[in-house]
């Protein structure tokens, strides 16, 4: 039996997802596969292979891709075929910000962006550590201020992992700092987002043996990486410090066998203290990134039906007048 996580967040803002029999026959397997390689130091030289990696997520034959940029910022347009012409996705990837690209996360996306019936952009923010702390913060608002002040009404922000660091950042920039636009910032939902870069969640105890892919000493790399010298409690490092009140409705998908666990619970906790909608989705054996996994875990595909509906649900709600 695994340690508690933080159990501060009240009941009505998480849901627990028990592990289905099937699912632990697969998980075992992965572990069994990425068992030599954790706690691995994962510098610039693996970005082609994490982007390999990714790209392997199971495609959709309803979605089609096309280069584009935003604010200057160049990435890759998502365009299902049930897409609405005035809503759009800002999906911020991951890779520890200093991985991935938006060409390796496509595919992911476009699982999303199919189930929410919506046109997604994927971003090349700038990575670290030739770029650091705050640039990808500084990319993503230009993105976002872009895509706002075209024909586009109603936006959701969506992210995993360093991207949910940065869509959660981003979200609260958006309803915090009066950003200029004519469209609406409806919801947000993450995947496992790093919402404390200064590592005092308990999960990095409690989940050290569960989690088959990090360590804290490993992310503790990473994570300097990223800022160098600059204070990791600053709000647009850290979103589980800066200003929550306002800020839409947010949706969390995490697994329970993450020692990110924390910095979901902690988040949302926060979230709903401020008034916010908020919600997490425990996945339970479920390891980090678990929704890239769709065709082969069942949670993987339950967790992205959950997704999609519930943007869909927020996008559609702001539709009328």
């Amino acid at each position: 039996m695994q340690g508690p996580a933080t159990n501060h967040t009240s009941r009505t803002s998480v849901v627990t997802h028990p592990l289905d029999p099937g699912d632990a026959e697969v998980t075992a397997a992965l572990r069994s596969m990425t068992r030599s390689a954790k706690g691995a130091r994962q510098g610039i030289e693996a970005r082609g292979q994490f982007d390999v990696f990714m790209g392997s997520v199971t495609p959709r034959d309803d979605v089609t891709f096309e280069a584009g940029t935003l604010g200057g910022i160049p990435g890759i347009w998502v365009d299902p075929a049930n897409k609405r012409a005035d809503e759009a996705i800002l999906h911020l990837h991951g890779g520890w910000f200093s991985l991935g690209s938006a060409n390796g996360y496509r595919n992911l996306v476009a699982q999303i962006a199919a189930r929410a019936g919506a046109k997604a952009f994927v971003p090349d923010y700038r990575l670290a550590p030739e770029h650091p702390f705050p640039t990808a913060t500084d990319d993503t608002l230009a993105c976002y201020r872009a895509l706002a002040g075209s024909r586009v009404r109603r936006i959701a922000v969506t992210g995993d992992s360093a991207g949910g660091n940065l869509a959660l950042v981003l979200a609260s920039r958006v309803t915090g700092e009066a950003v200029p636009n004519g469209a609406t910032l409806v919801g947000v939902v993450v995947l496992s987002p790093v919402t404390d870069l200064t590592l005092s969640g308990a999960t990095y105890q409690t989940r050290a043996d569960a989690d088959p892919l990090f360590t804290r000493p490993q992310v503790a790399e990473l994570v300097h990486s990223y800022l160098g010298g600059a204070d990791a409690k600053q709000p647009l490092a850290s979103p589980l410090f800066g200003r929550l009140s306002g800020m839409p409705p947010t949706r969390i998908h995490v697994g329970d066998d993450e020692v990110l666990l924390d910095d979901s619970l902690r988040f949302v906790e926060r979230a709903a203290a401020a008034g916010v909608d908020a919600r997490v989705d425990v996945w339970m054996g479920m390891p980090h990134g678990f929704p890239a996994n769709v065709g082969r875990l069942k949670a993987a595909a339950e967790s992205l039906d959950a997704m999609g509906a519930f943007l869909s649900e927020r996008l559609r709600a702001q539709a009328s007048p």
